[in-house]
């Protein structure tokens, strides 16, 4: 007759043997003891130490494990992976050429080679360690021996099993007897602990598992949907800040204005130009007829004011100053040719002409600066240095120009 749910019935009667159990009370008994029992040829026992004992594993004959193997498998597979890795993302995938830098090279690749080898090692090593020695054990029927306690304090203890193959109670029992242990106790199977999985700990992991899966449902969600709202941002920092922009409103300031107006007498640093002569091209309210202190008369002054003037100027006025550059050239052909029809346009003035001979030069750096008539201003495009240089400049051509005349 069967049962949808059928309790499962506690074994009766007296626990079977597990093993025979031994106790030493010096490192150098449990050796010899071991090595009588390696000597008998048992297969399935294990000595228990508070510390490790020199000697002990030649004593039981214990050989290398795999395990080295299976980490060095490991780290050659955590190379070979980081080296794949940078090598597809990097020279084959995607490739991006930084600073005339190899798609592909290997100091470059160093550190991420280094990091798997040791990570795919590291994790072999433990993985490995557990499994190839049965742990984690829930339970083991020598939690249950009250003595077996000293073991990580100040004994020392062999246990043979009682699976081994050529356990036999009374020859083994006389072995470890002929071996002078302080104690020799039978051990009995473990019935004490439930064989099921406590419950509370399988909901308790699943819920966990279910819970570790949700930052990362988040972020696939965050990454793959929009939303009119911001993202959560847990680490602020200085990335959102306040913002106001021109002509809005700021509650900071009792007039509510977000922007805001000059502070009286404060100057931007270096915009503080008190020398007139420098930057006005003035000497009190006349124009200056001499160039300012600061303004080397030479001939490297002279050439790079040539070099300016052939950025700024020779488009109209062209390169010897006559105001026949390209701009007033292609105006006239538009005019003859009546493409140019209802276009209001001014030729250049030609700077040779005598009156601009007779210019002092500060009313030349002003022309310059602040434009004159149709010309514009190029005193935000070209710096005060500069336009004193294409002033010398003026100057050596008119000075070229008169004497050809």
């Amino acid at each position: 007759m069967s049962h949808a749910h059928e309790t499962q019935k506690k074994p009766t009667g007296p626990a079977p043997l597990h093993g025979l159990l031994a106790e030493y009370e010096s490192p150098w008994e449990l050796v010899d003891a071991a090595t009588k029992v390696r000597d008998a040829g048992f297969s399935r026992w294990d000595t228990y130490t508070p510390f490790p004992v020199h000697g002990i594993d030649k004593a039981m004959g214990i050989r290398m494990t795999i395990l080295p193997w299976l980490v060095l498998g490991a780290g050659l597979t955590g190379l070979a992976s980081a080296i794949l890795l940078q090598w597809w993302t990097n020279a084959y995938d995607y490739p991006l050429l930084i600073s005339g830098k190899p798609f592909w090279s290997i100091p470059a690749n160093v550190p991420i080679m280094f990091e798997l080898t040791v990570l795919f090692s590291v994790l072999t090593t433990l993985g490995g360690m557990l499994v190839l020695n049965g742990l984690p054990l829930p339970s083991h029927p020598l939690d249950l021996k009250e003595r077996f306690a000293r073991a990580t304090d100040d004994r020392f203890f062999l246990l043979i099993e009682a699976s081994d193959p050529k356990f036999d109670a009374k020859d083994t029992r006389a072995l470890l007897d002929s071996t002078k242990p302080a104690v020799l106790d039978e051990v009995l199977e473990d019935r004490a602990t439930p064989s099921e999985f406590p419950k509370a700990l399988v909901y308790g992991m699943v819920i966990l598992t279910a819970a570790a899966a949700v930052p990362f449902a988040l972020a696939a969600k965050a990454r793959f949907s929009k939303s009119r709202s911001p993202r959560v941002h847990l680490i602020q920092d200085m990335d959102s800040q306040p913002k106001y922009k021109a002509q809005r409103e700021n509650p900071f300031f009792a007039d509510m204005r977000a922007q805001r107006e000059q502070v009286d007498g404060t100057v931007a640093v270096g915009e503080l130009r008190d020398d007139d002569h420098l930057f006005r091209g003035k000497i009190g309210p006349e124009y200056a007829r001499t160039f300012p202190p600061q303004i080397p008369l030479d001939e490297a002054t002279v050439a790079r004011g040539q070099q300016r003037f052939g950025i700024y100027c020779t488009p109209c006025h062209g390169f010897a100053g006559e105001g026949n550059g390209m701009v007033a050239q292609r105006a006239e052909l538009l005019a003859s040719t009546g493409a140019g029809k209802g276009m209001a346009w001014v030729p250049p003035s030609n700077i040779n002409q005598a009156y601009l001979r007779q210019q002092p030069v500060g009313q030349l750096f002003d022309s310059i600066t602040n434009g004159v008539r149709n010309m514009p201003a190029y005193g935000a495009q070209i710096s005060t240095e500069d336009r004193w240089a294409i002033v010398m400049y003026l100057r050596a051509l008119q000075t070229k120009s008169a004497a050809g005349h």
